[in-house]
């Protein structure tokens, strides 16, 4: 049996695993968290281990001992970049970029306040209860810091799960990234008095300027130096997805274990460097393997997170009935300090990037989750010998309990607060013409049903029961008390959600460059940003590149300037070109959706108001292009042939691309053959 224990942590995790897949899908349908269910399940399993009540000496009594008392280390070093990295690589960066000025007050003047209020109410407990006795301002200061930031663990789970807007969600998820960041440095300006760990310098400020700002320039010089890499890998999709996994770790060990700056920070600057200019530079395949990968690892790393909090806390609790009072008392405080602090910004977050309601900022409060971060780091108080072993404890047994009950009462509650403000409700304008669109889907089926229905070869079928799998017809929203206005504008969200999604994919594809792509998509964000106010014509960034282009004609005039600047002259007028080209075909997208929503069940007087006029903004972005083409073609002939030319091959390569994973998908083709197939077609690419 003994050459058995070296199992244990293989069992647990198997374990786990399959504990994690029964309770996804028993919670499927259920209003009760995922994680909550894990972290319950974990409390459940270190309960029955603490009073004795597993198998003695057999594999899962250690397996669960073992979790009960891991490695603050092991937490903090392996399960935690993967978490990070996942969150910050899945962030939309525009909208984190909107919301970035209220999540960074929330996570530095933000947690400095609570860390503050939260010790100033520790210090009252020490003079108002005995067994508090031992704690000082110092020990206060380190309890404060560790609680006070949000854990990205628990928020980003959480959100997965609810149906909140996603600039709400990416606030949150946002603030929790950028203050668990800011927790930990607080906390190791405290907690280094007592491990042994000189600072980097003696001013407190000085030092926590360093400890983020150089875990932020380490972060993005790490992510550039792996796309570097990564993009020379070309057709290794294994391989490119190693050097990525490899690099995240590699940039938290280094940063929180040798060059004590922010771990987290510089996790997160790399997830979002990579996010933002990395994804464009690999092919798709290892976007598609990466994305996959991340989602996959950040499901086993919370199953494990969650039921192994909920161990650590049953087995290593210690408390009296006078500080289980306490503990209660403290959940409470930090809740109104999470409430306090909100609201004290809220004047400046309301204004700030897309604005904060009231009942936005009462869910920011309630949604302050602490989870295993603070966790990980109250094991590291408890694991050191120089802090007095009363102040381990209790310094565990606060830390524990917030946890326990943010994630068992906050957690569970959450939702039911969220459609009681109504935030979760769609306004009538949008749920029409999200009707309008599944009413398509539905249309579509029921033609294929009767195409069906007329061929001989299906004559003995039982078509009613055959009829009982369409989809269930759906009564369209009344939105005959809406504005036209609102409609208007909801219609325009849903034409600029179409152009995104084709850009999309003509990069994919390979139509678009780069850079073309990076264009198309900017000039798409301010119009997200408007909520449909601004009309479908007023596309000012993508004119403006044509407008900026002119210079060139005028500074060109002299035969020998023009041969100096060709090569960049040639690929300025392919860039515009492709950018043009690629802009008809999102207008000309466009129209077939704008007529698609004419056929929805709209009142008629709505109809005569909205459509010409969305006719009429499409129609004015086509006509503006082909001028602009038309000038470029006549001020750059040769440039502009070739950029004709290259966009042909591209165009011809795009074709055989999608007809070889047509082919592999339906079994006509190996998929090594398509492999080798699409190999040729993108070392053909790479000579354009």
């Amino acid at each position: 049996m003994e050459n058995q224990y070296g199992l244990a942590p293989l069992l647990f995790v198997l374990g786990a695993l399959l504990v994690g897949a029964l309770l996804k899908l028993v919670l499927k349908k259920s209003r009760f968290p995922y994680t909550v269910g894990l972290f319950c399940f974990g409390l459940l399993v270190g309960a029955l281990f603490r009073k004795g009540l597993l198998p003695e000496e057999g594999l899962l009594e250690r397996a669960v001992y073992q979790a009960g008392n891991i490695n603050p280390d092991t937490l903090l070093y392996v399960f935690l970049p993967v978490l990070i990295f996942s969150a910050a690589y899945e962030l939309d960066i525009h909208t984190f970029r909107k919301t970035f000025v209220n999540s960074t007050i929330l996570a530095i003047p933000g947690v400095v306040i609570s860390m503050g209020l939260v010790a100033l109410m520790m210090m009252g407990i020490s003079l108002a209860v005995p067994e508090f006795g031992g704690w000082n301002w110092t020990f206060a200061l380190m309890f404060g810091a560790l609680i006070s930031a949000t854990d990205p663990v628990a928020v980003v789970a959480l959100l997965k799960e609810l149906n909140t807007s996603k600039r709400f969600s990416t606030l949150v998820d946002g603030e929790s990234l950028l203050n668990d960041g800011t927790g930990i440095v607080l906390f190791m300006l405290f907690f280094s008095a007592f491990s042994g760990e000189a600072p980097l310098c003696s001013s407190p400020v000085f030092e926590f300027l360093i400890v983020a700002g150089g875990g932020a320039l380490l972060g993005y010089m790490l992510a550039v130096m792996t796309i570097f890499f990564v993009t020379r890998l070309k057709g290794d999709e294994l391989v490119q997805n190693s050097v990525i996994i490899l690099s995240a770790y590699v940039t938290f060990i280094l940063a929180q274990g040798y060059l004590h700056l922010s771990g987290v920070i510089a996790l997160v600057a790399f997830g979002l460097e990579m996010t933002y200019h990395g994804k464009l530079r690999f092919s798709p395949k290892a976007n598609e393997f990466t994305e996959k990968f991340w989602d996959l690892a950040s499901f086993i790393a919370n199953t494990l997170v969650f039921i192994i909090v909920g161990i650590i806390i049953a087995v290593q609790v210690r408390f009296s009935w006078t500080s289980l009072a306490v503990m209660v008392g403290v959940y409470f405080g930090v809740n109104v300090i999470r409430t306090m602090v909100v609201f004290l910004f809220y004047p400046i977050m309301k204004r700030c990037g897309y604005g904060l309601s009231r009942r936005e900022a009462v869910i920011l409060s309630w949604g302050g989750l602490r989870g295993a971060l603070g966790l990980t780091l109250a094991l590291m108080v408890s694991a050191t010998l120089n802090i007095p072993e009363d102040i381990r404890n209790q310094i565990l047994l606060m830390t524990a309990g917030v946890v326990a009950l943010s994630l068992t009462v906050n957690a569970t509650t959450i939702r039911r607060m969220l459609e009681k403000l109504g935030l979760t409700e769609v306004p009538a304008a949008r749920s029409f013409v999200d009707h309008s669109v599944r009413h398509r889907v539905d249309e579509a089926a029921r033609r294929y049903f009767d195409k069906l229905n007329s061929r001989e070869a299906f004559a003995g079928a039982d078509w009613d029961r055959v009829r009982s799998f369409l989809p269930v017809e759906e009564a369209a929203p009344d939105i005959s008390a809406c504005d036209g206005e609102e409609l208007l504008k909801n219609i325009r969200m849903t034409i600029y959600g179409t152009e995104c999604q084709l850009v999309r994919q003509l990069y994919a594809d390979g139509t678009l460059s780069v850079d073309s792509y990076h264009k198309l998509i900017n000039s798409q964000e301010r119009h997200f940003d408007s909520d449909g106010a601004l009309p479908l014509s007023d596309r000012k960034y993508i004119f403006r590149l044509f407008e900026d282009g002119r210079w060139m004609h005028f500074v060109c005039r002299h035969p020998w300037l023009r041969r100096m600047l060709k090569k960049k002259i040639a690929r300025r007028v392919v860039t515009l070109s492709d950018i043009g080209r690629g802009f008809l075909s999102l207008q000309r997208d466009s129209q077939d959706e704008l007529a698609a929503l004419r056929n929805a069940d709209i009142p008629e007087e709505m109809k005569t108001k909205i459509f010409p006029v969305l006719e009429e903004e499409i129609r004015s972005n086509i006509e503006r292009m082909r001028v602009c083409l038309e000038e470029l073609a006549a001020k750059w002939p040769e440039e502009y042939s070739e950029a004709l030319t290259d966009r042909a091959a591209r165009m011809m390569l795009c074709n055989e691309r999608r007809t070889v994973r047509n082919l592999t998908w339906d079994g006509v083709m190996s998929p090594k053959d398509g492999e080798r197939c699409e190999d040729s077609i993108d070392s053909r690419a790479e000579r354009l």
